[in-house]
């Protein structure tokens, strides 16, 4: 049975929980389910607080608008959209939204069913779980087809008669899955070049001025970075990798990089001087980086000593 403490929001643990809640009879498999998405008028009594869901959540949906936010900020798309939600995710719905035109597919996935796989471990690496609502895909037709055929494939297999593949069948379709998705979120930061490109002009003006600072406190964040550009940092850094082969953390090493050679050849400033202006708490983590990313250490580079 769902539970709601005295303070928080509904925590759904079970995908029966979630069955049970809109209406929908028991799952045919405990641990996951593939649910068709036809909202109608009629929809049950969703109850008005957060929902939290112990389990993974991947969605095709379509015409949604307004009906549900996580994070703080609201869906707003009417065509066909990939959304990823990971374990104790919190969720909102909008009660006064429009729920009846809403279509698509949603696959829920308890972690115990992946938990024995290498896919359990990996899942982490997909950085698009952890991606804000307003970065959702955004699918082509023909990207839909290819995501639902898959969502379905996993729903026929787990109504067959259960022997000892069907797990392993399921993972490998998951797994097929997930890499489609990662292949079109790269497709889509290259078709928006344009708006990407102008992130990373902000991102790298940003650091940039960060480090022209007289003295920087400390190194800073990517998501410290990325929320001033109201982008996740998973996403700034899956989006700047796909771009540009280097993550956000790469990215502002180098910037960094570049102010140091800048403060060593124009100032007299000691090696430990300049690394605590530029934000190093240990001077030895500025020679070390320094080093890892020039091949020689800031003072035989002040002297011009070739690298190794």
């Amino acid at each position: 049975m769902m539970k709601k403490s005295s303070t928080g929001p509904i925590i759904l643990n079970s995908l029966a929980e979630y069955h049970n809640m809109v209406g929908l009879p028991k799952p045919e498999h405990p641990l996951i389910s593939v649910i068709e998405v036809k909202c109608s008028p009629n929809m049950p009594d969703l109850p008005d607080d957060k929902l939290i869901m112990n389990f993974y959540n991947i969605f095709l949906k379509r015409n949604v608008s307004n009906v549900m936010f996580y994070g703080q900020k609201y869906f707003d798309f009417s065509d066909g959209i990939m959304g990823f939600s990971l374990p104790k995710q919190v969720f909102t719905l909008n009660r006064e939204a429009d729920f009846s035109k809403i279509s698509g597919w949603m696959i829920l996935i308890h972690p115990d069913f992946i938990r024995k796989y290498e896919l359990s471990r990996r899942i982490g690496a997909y950085g698009f779980f952890s991606y804000d609502v307003n970065e959702a895909l955004h699918l082509s037709e023909k990207e839909e087809r290819i995501i639902e055929r898959i969502m379905l494939d996993i729903r026929t297999e787990y109504q067959q008669p259960i022997d000892g593949f069907s797990q392993d069948v399921i993972i490998s379709h998951l797994e097929v899955l997930l890499n489609y998705s990662n292949r079109f979120y790269n497709r889509q930061f290259i078709t928006r070049n344009i708006s990407e490109e102008d992130l990373i002009v902000k991102f790298e003006v940003l650091i940039k001025d960060i480090f022209q600072q007289e003295s920087v406190s400390r190194i800073p964040a990517v998501s410290e970075i990325a929320e001033q550009l109201n982008v996740s940092s998973h996403y700034l850094s899956d989006m700047l990798r796909s771009l540009t082969g280097m993550s956000a953390q790469q990215h502002i090493h180098n910037l960094l990089i570049d102010k140091a050679k800048e403060i060593l050849l124009t100032t007299n400033l000691t090696i430990n001087e300049t690394a605590f202006k530029l934000g190093f708490e240990y001077p030895q983590y500025f020679n070390r980086l320094f080093k890892s990313k020039t091949g020689s250490t800031p003072a035989a580079f002040r002297k011009g000593i070739p690298a190794n």
